[in-house]
């Protein structure tokens, strides 16, 4: 074999099972994924005695007189060493380039994320991708870890051909043993949840009770005094220019703090500005390229833009650096569904915040429980300039529902009846409103109808949140169906994908 790289032709001709659009080559070294017995594997064919090969775990043989083909599985430490050679599959820091996260609860769904996403390129747009995206909640729930998720999407990236860079998301982080896991499997982004420590009460104390409150906050972690933070805030101003939607259009607006303002503000933030430094700090410990993204929208009240203001400026204060900042928007951004409340008043929300964000940073706003918020996608596009970050999870899942509905409708009923069963437990660590009396049980509804449920807005959310129960008790099942049905299954998310993706590509054009 005089050219020791597997060229295209001769791989399709010879390996018929392999997937063509993962062909890689680096000097004398090629490798590709592809299938042995159902099962995949990463090839790697290089000349005998060649480094390389001691880089990857796998069984080897001999492909002619001067080359050795090694057969690897698809493991954390395999995926390692693709990183070291090819070190676009290492995941790095994105910056402020509009980007978008693809959660993935099976570790199956990375190839239909990035056919959308190539799709959505090809128009000319640019978005950066985080295919490795999973809050500790969910690993927990789908029993996978940090490596697990890095794993997955790392052989995902591979196959499907994408070369084009990729972040890591390691999603609503609440403890320094979660950084700790997650910095250990790789990642680049992290997502600090400090929700558990915003209060929500601050609006409805009253002076006396919001003033002892405001006494009690962890003042050495925010490294100032009671007095001293009401002398700066109460001389402090910031200038937005207030432009885009809303009744501040074009408007340049001075944010101020009289004493009640500002201890509203510190009540309701205070804790989980300290919690964020602490993380932020634990982090920098690790002495990694990072970057850190602040998220506060899975509390009951949206985050005005006072105490946007107000966050940004102490986050600042106590040298915190961050690429995103996920506010709570006005409405509802529940799971599975479109946002549910009035759009006018969203549009001025918006507005406020993405001037907020430029002004103080730049950072991006980033838009969680993004799935299916097509409503609002064009929105955030127009008053971030770009400047944002979708997060998108469990919409795959039920995308991968969706194969199973029109490919096996006798496992889709048995995950439809488990999970209005599961339903009133699972759901307590969401906030939806889906009403499980309008969710009919499988023997109710015809084969032919399955499919629509996932069009349902009830049924979309009960299935949504249930996903837990539903690998417990099926998960083999499940990836059975799935990898039988591969290309359907891809096809399905690129279709679903593109359409998230669409309006976000335009705010770089």
């Amino acid at each position: 074999m005089t050219n020791p790289s597997m060229g295209l032709e001769k791989l399709t001709t010879q390996f018929p099972d392999a997937y063509s659009a993962s062909l890689m080559h680096e000097g004398e070294v090629s490798l590709w994924l592809g299938r042995d017995s159902g099962q995949k594997y990463l090839y790697v064919l290089a000349p005998k005695q060649h480094a390389s090969l001691n880089d990857f775990v796998g069984h080897s043989e001999a492909f002619d007189d001067d080359h050795v083909l090694k057969r690897c599985p698809l493991q954390f430490e395999n995926a390692t060493s693709l990183m070291a050679l090819f070190p676009e599959f290492k995941p790095v820091p994105l910056g402020l380039q509009t980007s978008a996260g693809f959660g993935d609860r099976l570790g199956i769904a990375t190839p239909g994320h990035v056919r959308a996403l190539q799709a959505t390129l090809e128009t000319g747009n640019s978005i950066s991708p985080i295919f490795a995206q999973q809050s500790i909640r969910e690993m927990t729930r789908t029993k996978r870890t940090p490596r697990d998720v890095m794993n997955d999407a790392t052989w995902g990236t591979l196959e499907t051909g994408w070369r084009g860079g990729v972040g890591a998301d390691a999603d609503h982080l609440k403890t320094p043993e979660d950084i700790d896991s997650c910095v250990r499997a790789g990642f680049s982004f992290f997502t600090i949840d400090p929700g558990e420590h915003v209060d929500n009460s601050a609006p409805d104390l009253g002076e006396t009770e919001l003033a002892e409150a405001f006494m009690k906050l962890p003042w050495d972690v925010l490294e100032t005094r009671p007095n001293e933070l009401e002398r700066h805030y109460l001389t402090y101003s910031q200038d937005v220019n207030m432009q885009g939607q809303g009744d501040m259009q074009g408007e340049m607006y001075r944010f101020t703090f009289d004493k009640g303002t500002l201890q509203q503000a510190a009540v309701k933030y205070g804790r989980a500005i300290a919690h964020v430094v602490t993380m932020y700090h634990h982090l920098e410990s690790h002495n990694i390229p990072f970057e850190l993204e602040v998220s506060v929208d899975e509390t009951d009240l949206p985050t005005s833009h006072h105490e946007h203001v107000y966050f940004a400026s102490e986050l600042k204060r106590l040298g915190v650096r961050w690429v995103s900042l996920a506010p709570r928007f006005v409405g509802q951004f529940e799971k599975g569904i479109d946002y549910i409340g009035e759009l006018a008043k969203l549009e001025a929300d918006l507005a406020g915040h993405a001037a907020i964000a430029k002004a103080l940073g730049p950072y991006k706003l980033s838009l969680h429980s993004g799935s299916d918020k097509f409503s609002v996608y064009p929105r955030i596009v127009a008053v971030t300039q770009g400047l944002v970050h979708l997060k998108t999870a469990g919409t795959s899942y039920l995308e991968a529902l969706r194969v199973i509905s029109n490919h096996d409708t006798a496992l889709f009923k048995e995950i439809l009846d488990l999970a209005r069963d599961r339903f009133e437990a699972d759901k307590k660590s969401y906030h939806i409103s889906a009403v499980l009396a309008n969710v009919p049980a499988s023997s109710t509804i015809s084969d032919d109808s399955l499919p629509s449920l996932l069009d349902d807005n009830d049924a979309r959310q009960v299935l949504h949140v249930t996903f837990g129960s539903a690998l417990d008790a099926f998960k083999l099942r499940i990836m059975d169906v799935l990898d039988n049905h591969e290309e359907a299954h891809y096809a399905t998310l690129q279709a679903h994908f593109e359409k998230h993706l669409e309006p976000f590509g335009q705010s770089t054009s």
